[in-house]
């Protein structure tokens, strides 16, 4: 089924750009990541439309006008039911419509002259890439194809995210030989640097994107899978675990290992040199939220990172392009590597084995690993779980130690939302920064604002109108300062399946009036920048151009009604004291079982509160070390 029509509607492609007519294989390209039941509701609902057209008019959209497609437009855009559905649609359409635009202004120049993953084996860059601020240090990476269908090691680590590699790195340096298993494959700063944010983007996310938990309303939760895990496609953003978050998994929850936890995120800060990010290359976009922030006398600051030598190419969320963010598998994984642990790629871990005829009770054997012409065992006394929290309820479900009732349970997410301010001047949010400045004025509150920008359509932000509307929204996006908000939540969701993750996620009533008093903190200060008017992205009503307008319109809506994702999942295989409550006990081992830790964000007994990729490698540092001494305690005695 042919996408020219959709793609023509929606941006109001007249015929006369060319850049505008590559935008359908694009799209295609972006379809094609998707797990298979998100490409098949699209095309259905683009089917949807082209029938829609047809009824009023006897014709698709692809045989109309420009003019016949803008009267179809507001004929749809007139029935409030079908408003969510067109927004769904335009999510990857401004995806493809941001790498076309970018690559007809010359804003990315992607070399065509290597195409393929990284090789097996000890991996390090080609030629440097233009831009490329130091070269990825080596990785000893080898590709589920060529490793040996049965083989011993001391430890398993099931994921190659923050918690797994930190994991890593502490056991391979104990003196284990581990062996680090990665669905995703390992692609180099070079790979970044020749490619399109969009070609990345399709890669570097799990069913490209578009994962998504199902509920009140639906939410879409992106996770990366590649080695390095999301760490490669997060923002760089680096907070600390709060005191109080901290005295609530202690005192609460019984979460033992929080007690030592400043030195552990000391330790975490120092191996991926997170530093606060100097001013000269936030760009607009955080330069407008600093003066916001100033007028109103409220708390904000350019954020902690880990991206020394930041150039402020925006790409964060794609893999930095020049080497500055150090993501995991530029920081810890080397030194994993260096310590003598291996990282397989490509393979999907089937289940952990399990010797049930132990004394003592059953204990891990090791695990069972799917490659395309079959599988593959390793066998180890030692598996550390660190698929992260959406993925390890299923492994543990399909391993039959998914028996706890709270499995899976307790998933708490950032539910976020993002608003935007016209100026006067041109911003070009994306020159800059991704994530470069926090307004901790709402923190107490839950509410975390961040001047975020992305790569044109790659945002959470989704630019108002159908049509002729749309497009001038996109000529004019230079305009635009963007801000996103993520609230502390209470856990509302589970993580269900077992061959295959199914996401359920209901909002809470309580965020819901966070997100909504989120909205309001943005608008407010994006007004005290300067902006002539804000967009609310709010459907029925995109812009107000003052704050008592915001507050009217807010007054009349629901959080339901506003762009809404969600990031940073957590808690599904929590640890803590009750033995009734959490699958993992209070060092993070998964209970019923000896010999199965828990390290990535699962673990993490309630929500974090700020971005966690501190917390969980503080956590993964924490639960290894006290495994580790644990070994030399009952070595010692039986010494004695």
């Amino acid at each position: 089924m042919s996408l020219d029509g959709l793609v023509a509607a929606l941006i109001a492609d007249e015929g006369t750009t060319d850049w505008t007519a590559r935008v359908p294989a694009r799209l295609e390209t972006v379809l094609a990541s998707m797990p298979l039941p998100a490409r098949a509701g699209l095309r259905a609902a683009v089917r949807g439309l082209d029938a829609y057209a047809l009824a009023r008019t006897g014709r698709g959209l692809a045989g109309l006008t420009p003019h016949e497609r803008e009267s179809v437009l507001r004929g749809l855009d007139a029935r409030p039911s079908l408003r969510p559905l067109l927004d769904v649609l335009k999510v990857p359409v401004l995806l493809a419509t941001g790498t076309e635009r970018m690559l007809h202004d010359g804003r990315t120049t992607p070399s065509s002259t290597t195409h393929g993953l990284t090789t097996p084996g000890l991996t390090t860059p080609g030629p440097t890439t233009p831009g490329l601020t130091r070269r990825d240090p080596p990785l000893d990476c080898t590709s589920a194809h060529a490793w040996p269908t049965r083989s011993t090691a001391d430890a398993v680590v099931i994921g190659s995210g923050a918690g797994g590699a930190m994991a890593a790195r502490t056991l391979a340096r104990a003196g284990l030989d581990v062996v680090v298993l990665e669905e995703g494959e390992h692609y180099s700063t070079e790979w970044f640097g020749q490619r399109t944010p969009l070609e990345r983007f399709t890669k570097l996310y799990r069913d490209g994107g578009a994962t998504i938990a199902v509920g009140r309303p639906p939410l879409l939760l992106p996770v990366g899978r590649a080695v390095g895990g999301t760490t490669v496609v997060n923002s760089g953003t680096c907070y600390r675990t709060p005191d109080h978050v901290l005295a609530r998994w202690s005192k609460g929850f019984g979460f033992a290992l929080a007690d030592d936890f400043g030195g552990h995120l000391d330790e975490v800060e120092r191996s991926l040199r997170v530093a606060t990010q100097p001013v000269d290359v936030l760009g607009n976009n955080g330069r407008i939220a600093l003066t916001g922030a100033h007028t109103l006398g409220w708390r904000a600051a350019p954020l902690r990172r880990n991206a020394p030598g930041c150039k402020g190419s925006c790409q964060c969320v794609v893999g930095c392009p020049t080497g500055a963010k150090q993501s995991v598998q530029l920081s810890v994984l080397p030194d994993a590597c260096a310590a003598g642990a291996r990282i397989v790629t490509g393979a999907r871990v089937e289940r952990i084995l399990v010797d049930r005829d132990r004394p003592g009770g059953p204990r891990a054997a090791g695990v069972r690993v799917r490659r395309d012409d079959g599988t593959f065992e390793i066998l180890a006394p030692l598996v550390v779980v660190a698929a992260g929290a959406l993925q390890s309820p299923p492994l543990l479900r399909r391993s039959g130690l998914g028996g706890h009732p709270r499995l899976g349970r307790n998933l708490s997410v950032h539910p976020a939302t993002s608003v935007a301010g016209r100026f006067a001047e041109p911003v070009t949010a994306w020159e800059g920064v991704l994530q470069s400045v926090g307004v901790e004025e709402h923190h107490g509150a839950g509410v975390l604002i961040e001047a975020t920008a992305t790569p044109p359509g790659m945002g959470s932000f989704v630019l108002p109108g159908l049509g002729a509307e749309l497009r001038r929204e996109l000529e004019s996006a230079d305009r635009l300062a963007t801000l996103g908000a993520m609230i502390a939540d209470r856990p509302s969701g589970r993580v269900l399946g077992r061959d295959r993750t199914l996401l359920r996620y209901d909002l809470d009533e309580r965020d819901a009036g966070r997100l909504l008093r989120a909205v309001r903190a943005m608008g407010e200060l994006l007004f005290a920048a300067g902006a002539e008017e804000v967009l609310t992205g709010i459907p029925t009503t995109p812009r107000v151009r003052t704050l008592t307008e915001l507050d009217t319109v807010l007054a009349n809506t629901s959080a339901r009604r506003l762009h809404l994702s969600a990031y940073h999942p957590t808690g599904t295989v929590a640890a803590g004291a009750d033995p009734q409550r959490f699958p993992a006990d209070a060092n993070g081992q998964l209970r019923g079982i000896q010999g199965v830790l828990i390290t990535d964000a699962a673990v993490l007994p309630g929500c974090p509160e700020v971005n966690p990729q501190l917390s969980i490698m503080a956590a993964a540092l924490a639960i290894t070390g006290a495994y580790l001494e644990r070994g030399r305690t009952e070595s010692r005695r039986r010494d004695v």
